[in-house]
């Protein structure tokens, strides 16, 4: 198991040039790499200055960068654990359960309201609309493995999509506006910030109430028509964020793999 000291491979060499942390630290990464999969747990300082015959600080030095490189993580009074990699979320308009299955997860959804509801003066200003508009609501919580990603909420006018009430909660909210209602998104805006876990959104994220998250603020757009405003809430321990830029006027020299939307 990762966190036998005696079973892991590598020596140091006391008459090499690299310092010696750095060559316990490159004994480790090719430890969690081979024998460890995210979420092990490590040997204790302590085993591994006795395993490798080193002073606890040198062992401190060499958890410490690896700590900082997000390789892993200390657990406050369990120990030091293989992370979890994060997923970089490039912010475009394509479909979540694309973008799991091409990370090789299985991607899954729970529905937490699909209903109609009359825009308030918050959400009537979001969608240029007159308060008291009706507005579909659809709020899910998305998953991947089994294991809680974002929260997210869509609101849509409800003149948009007449009948959309009426089945079953769609699985992928953009292939339904495409195919049933011809509103094929062309553009978005989105304002991203940090924020910390409201009591409800960490039960339903499985994080601590306070824990930090991606908040994305969508406005999506067909044509010069706005037709949803999305508020999403991402696990910060889950994903990073990739943003791709380009000069203005130069052509791009590689194609970007999508990132995920619902």
């Amino acid at each position: 198991m990762g966190s036998n000291a005696s079973r892991m491979a590598g020596e140091i060499d006391r008459h090499s040039g690299t310092p010696i942390y750095v060559q316990l630290r490159e004994i480790l990464r090719a430890h969690i790499a081979s024998s460890c999969p995210p979420g092990s747990a490590l040997p204790s300082e302590r085993d591994l200055a006795e395993r490798f015959g080193l002073a606890r600080m040198t062992v401190r030095q060499a958890i410490d960068a690896l700590v900082g490189e997000e390789v892993i993580e200390r657990v406050v009074g369990l120990g030091t654990f293989v992370r979890k990699p994060k997923l970089d979320l490039q912010v475009k308009l394509t479909s979540y359960s694309e973008e799991m299955q091409r990370r090789g997860m299985v991607p899954a959804a729970r529905v937490l309201s699909f209903e109609q509801i009359a825009a308030s003066p918050f959400l009537a200003r979001e969608l240029q609309l007159e308060e008291g508009t009706p507005l579909v609501r659809f709020r899910r919580l998305l998953l991947a493995d089994n294991e809680p990603m974002s929260v997210d909420e869509n609101f849509i006018p409800a003149h948009r999509v007449p009948g959309l009430l009426d089945g079953e909660p769609p699985t992928s909210l953009y292939n339904v506006l495409s195919e049933r209602y011809g509103l094929v998104m062309e553009w978005g805006e989105d304002m991203i910030e940090a924020t910390a876990a409201s009591p409800s959104t960490s039960r339903l994220l499985n994080v601590e109430i306070g824990s930090p998250l991606l908040k994305i603020q969508r406005h999506a757009f067909v044509a010069r028509a706005m037709v949803d405003y999305s508020v999403s809430y991402y696990r910060a321990d889950r994903y990073k964020l990739w943003v791709p830029l380009q000069r203005p006027g130069v052509r791009p020299t590689r194609n970007y793999a999508s990132g995920y939307r619902p």
